[in-house]
């Protein structure tokens, strides 16, 4: 017999959880008592570590499943999924994402479409997948993770700026859409946070990257998840917000 659901059971979805942000997001919402879907595009040996340190730290089930949610049949897929599982999801954090650094007429359309449909389809897909459920509880969270670059536009970062820009205009007109439905749909753009994604910059690049900013020092995923549980613990009346978390950088 399939375990009986908790009708008061707190749910969570993350994409890109398999390390960096979307992993300090899971593991902060597991120790808030949530029961998480988890998903990755590739590495599903380090989600695995990611589902089992989250239920160490307190989440009372996870599902987590490889899925490339910049393709709507696998997002769409990963999402019935979760809701098979859990019934509901009660918080959403959009959280994949990808960079390609490099000049703007060097970009190939293959390149274009692939950061778009990661960085922006994405969002779609998840938000459009699960918000059927939310709208019919008239309950719910999304937070989408963004950039600064996409309120203020980074040299060598076009395309991703772009899409972060997007994701910051989706974010502000969603908001607006669902406040009648009780669900808050807010952004975070984060500045420059030690994750893998900065790997492409030298020591020294990074160092001087750090001297910029008012703070001395990039952030650290944690506190861009300590940031998420801020915004679930906020009035349904923000909504529609892109809170910047940036050390003071812009």
């Amino acid at each position: 017999m399939p375990e009986e659901k908790s009708a008061v059971e707190k749910t969570a979805v993350v994409t890109g959880a398999s390390r960096g942000i979307g992993k300090a997001v899971a593991l902060a919402l597991a120790e808030q008592g949530y029961s998480l879907g988890l998903c990755c595009r590739e590495n599903m040996q380090k989600l695995k570590e990611v589902e089992e340190a989250a239920l160490r730290a307190g989440a009372p089930r996870v599902l987590a499943r490889k899925a490339d949610v910049s393709v709507y049949e696998e997002g769409t897929g990963f999402a019935k999924a979760v809701l098979r599982e859990f019934g509901h999801a009660d918080v959403l954090v959009n959280n994949a994402g990808m960079s390609i650094v490099g000049l703007f007429q060097d970009l190939t359309p293959q390149e274009w479409r692939k950061i778009t449909d990661t960085n922006t389809g994405s969002v779609y897909t998840m938000c459009h997948a699960l918000l059927p459920s939310m709208i019919y509880r008239k309950s719910g969270r999304i937070i989408n993770i963004s950039s600064v670059w996409g309120n203020v536009g980074g040299s060598c970062e076009v395309a991703y700026s772009a899409t972060k820009g997007a994701v910051n205009a989706l974010t502000k007109a969603l908001g607006k859409e669902l406040a009648p439905s009780g669900i808050a749909v807010n952004a975070i753009a984060c500045g420059a946070i030690d994750t893998q994604m900065n790997a492409v910059f030298g020591q020294e690049a990074l160092e001087s990257l750090a001297s910029e900013i008012p703070s001395g020092r990039m952030g650290r995923p944690e506190e861009v998840a300590q940031a998420v549980l801020s915004l679930l613990a906020a009035p349904l009346y923000l909504t529609g917000q892109v809170i910047t978390l940036d050390g003071g950088w812009t």
